[in-house]
């Protein structure tokens, strides 16, 4: 079984409200149920939205768990193949713990 790649636009530590305003994101792996202990987290110069793109196509990322985003990059994303769950309130360790459990779902507040 192989490993999915998970990228979170971070506010602290928590999912982003905004992707387009994150400086930081987190890259995690999930096998099975599991999110792998390997976390790690990439300073962007500034905040943009074409750079967490960037970073997701060039990572391999199979999921971005994020807040608010705008449907141009929703769709670039999706059409790279890259899951989206969007609008996404609440701690980043929540977002991946109830994704790992499978109940993640657009509009979450956690």
């Amino acid at each position: 079984m192989n490993a999915t790649k998970i990228l979170v636009p971070l506010h602290e530590d928590d999912v982003a409200p905004r992707f387009d305003l994150a400086t930081e994101v987190l890259i995690v792996s999930k096998k099975g149920k599991t999110i792998s202990k390997n976390k790690r987290i990439v300073a962007l110069p500034r905040a943009s939205a074409e750079q967490v793109c960037q970073l997701a196509t060039t990572e391999g990322i199979d999921v971005v768990i994020c807040g608010g985003i705008e449907e141009t990059y929703y769709q670039y994303l999706i059409w790279k193949r890259i899951q989206v769950i969007d609008s996404v309130a609440g701690s980043s360790q929540s977002a991946l713990k109830k994704f790992a459990a499978g109940d993640l779902q657009p509009g979450a507040i956690l």
